[in-house]
């Protein structure tokens, strides 16, 4: 046994997400051979978090099959040279990304994010939405979208539907309603990067970014990505979700994204006979913002009809603009157009000389 019976032995195993060995693949790093035990590092290139132990214990069985070696593996990850290139432009014709996280589950992200982009959408903007939260997936039923599939364009480009005027992408138009999305790393990255890629979003002021809770896979595919997004926390009063909310702030500072404000959902409840209860707490986003030395764009009450709407599929921005929680996230819209970059012309590339080529490859959930 040598070294290169080692990699041969790492190449005959078959990624199932890459469909090459890993030598061909350009993913070893390093692989030193130490009498009965090797040291194996491995880059991928894409996030893999969620992928790790799957991929070492499958690795480990192969090694000592093969080789009768016991093999200690590590395993990390970078966005490939080509990737990272696409990364530095910006989407075409979009002129302001926003990210909307929470670092953490139910804070009524996805509800926030779907009336900011009504709101966006009613003040004359030209506004999508990208449904990003893979395994949380409701932005669809948030603007009464059913279960009809987006069409493609003659240019293989996929057509958003759209609703209340918001141009919406999501995985739950391409899986059974109520399916569960199973994925891992690598399929992640390859549906957003087609999700960014290959759907004809067209001229957006604003395009809105569903997070999933947490600072993992889809998160930093997307700040990677998109460097050039700008990074919207929405949380609750209580210090709870405010620590874990600044995390995913932290995550954003690592990845250089600028963080345009906080949102704080749930932020009291008043009775109709005026009596106010802080339910979750008071003062956590402001809290957050001012650690952040960032605005503290909206605070959200609760109140019944902005959960009914989001069951309705009509956005309560639309439906109630009164309401004390409409008002506040119209608040919160009008903090994010003033604090978004003056708007610069954008340039057109020039037509190509023949017949556009079909663009990616089918969709991993089609």
């Amino acid at each position: 046994m040598n070294e290169t019976a080692l990699r041969a032995a790492l190449d005959s195993w078959i990624d199932p997400y890459i469909g090459r060995g890993l030598v061909v693949a350009g993913a070893v790093k390093s692989a030193v051979l130490r009498g009965s035990k090797a040291r194996i590092e491995l880059e991928l290139g894409f996030p893999a978090a969620g992928y790790v132990d799957t991929l070492t214990a499958a690795l480990c069985e192969r090694l000592k099959a093969a080789c009768g070696v016991d093999a200690e593996i590590a395993v990390g990850w970078r966005i490939v040279p080509h990737t990272v290139q696409k990364a530095l432009q910006p989407l075409p014709g979009v002129r302001n990304i926003l990210a909307v996280g929470s670092g953490k589950g139910g804070v009524g992200k996805s509800t926030v994010t779907a009336n900011l982009a009504a709101a966006l959408a009613e003040d004359g903007k030209k506004v999508g939405i990208l449904d990003a939260d893979v395994w949380g997936y409701s932005i669809p039923r948030m603007f009464g979208l059913g279960g009809d599939r987006p069409p493609v364009s003659p240019e293989r480009k996929i057509l958003p539907l759209e609703a209340h005027g918001v141009k919406v992408m999501s995985i739950g138009f391409f899986v059974e309603e109520d399916s569960p999305v199973v994925w891992r790393g690598p399929m992640l990255h390859k549906a957003l990067t087609q999700f960014l890629e290959d759907v004809a979003w067209g001229e957006q002021d604003f395009l809105l970014i569903d997070l999933p809770p947490g600072t993992g896979d889809v998160s930093m595919t997307l700040s990677q990505l998109l460097p050039q997004a700008r990074f919207v926390i929405v949380t609750t009063p209580q210090p709870a979700a405010q620590k874990v909310a600044r995390r995913a702030a932290e995550m954003a500072g690592k990845f250089k994204l600028e963080i345009a404000g906080v949102i704080e959902n749930m932020a009291g409840f008043t009775t109709p006979g005026g009596e106010r209860f802080p339910i979750f707490g008071e003062g956590g986003g402001q809290l957050l913002a001012d650690e952040l030395d960032v605005p503290l764009l909206a605070k959200v009450p609760l109140t019944m009809p902005l959960r009914e709407q989001a069951d309705a599929g009509t956005p309560l921005v639309l439906s109630d603009p009164d309401d004390p929680a409409a008002q506040a996230i119209r608040q919160a819209a009008s903090g994010l157009v003033a604090s978004s970059p003056v708007e610069l012309p954008v340039m057109q590339a020039p037509a190509p000389a023949a017949a556009p080529k079909p663009a990616g490859a089918s969709l991993p959930m089609a």
